[in-house]
């Protein structure tokens, strides 16, 4: 997705000399620190959370990587239960 944003120019060139630092480009350090910045938010949000609530993501992350093709019978989850 291409997107366009302003940038002031003290912090463009910062990133120009870091970009050269890192040996990447300009774009590309870009990505990398709205993706740590990102990654460093849920963090802080997943620290917040109580641990019930942190057992609620879990799980429903682990339904979200579920094979939704695959199905039990009643039977199987009753016997697992039981």
């Amino acid at each position: 997705m291409r997107k366009n944003i302003d940038i002031e120019e003290s912090v463009l060139t910062k990133l120009k000399i870091l970009s050269a630092f890192e040996e990447l480009s300009v774009k590309s350090l870009m990505e990398k620190a709205v993706s740590f910045y990102v990654e460093y938010k849920e963090n802080e949000k997943l620290k917040s959370l109580s641990e019930e609530d942190r057992e609620d993501i879990g799980l429903l992350l682990l339904m979200q990587q579920s094979d939704r093709t695959d199905i039990v019978s009643r039977e199987e989850v009753m016997n697992e239960l039981g």
